[in-house]
């Protein structure tokens, strides 16, 4: 399956291993309907109403990497949820799953269409 990624799994980033074993597609942009806010040490990407295009990747990933990503994501704690990412195109073939942040942002900063550390 197509994984849309947008923070610390990113290459260069934090989280990256664990994409290892898994295959890079190629970088793809939201269709403007989210925002990132800053957790801390990673983002979150919410939808908005008045969103935003969102900077990523799109990595095929397999279903052992999935599990991995969920427990990582907290997708069992409500933390995250999966949820088909609508992109722009030409990114926008295939259909593509991402991780949104389900939990409350109030007072979080908003950060923008992309996620660097450092």
């Amino acid at each position: 399956m197509h994984l849309f990624i947008y923070g610390t799994l990113k290459r260069g980033c934090s989280n990256h291993h664990y994409m290892a074993g898994q295959r890079f597609v190629d970088v793809a942009r939201t269709a403007p309907c989210f925002r990132l806010v800053s957790m801390g040490g990673y983002p979150g990407m919410v939808h908005s109403d008045d969103g935003r295009s969102i900077e990523g990747e799109v990595w095929e990933v397999d279903s052992d990497c999935l599990r991995r990503l969920d427990i990582l994501e907290g997708v069992e704690d409500g933390e995250y949820g999966f949820e088909v990412i609508p992109l722009l195109t030409p990114s926008n073939a295939a259909p593509v799953q991402g991780y949104v942040y389900l939990k409350p942002v109030e007072g979080r900063p908003d950060i923008g269409g992309a996620w660097s550390e450092g």
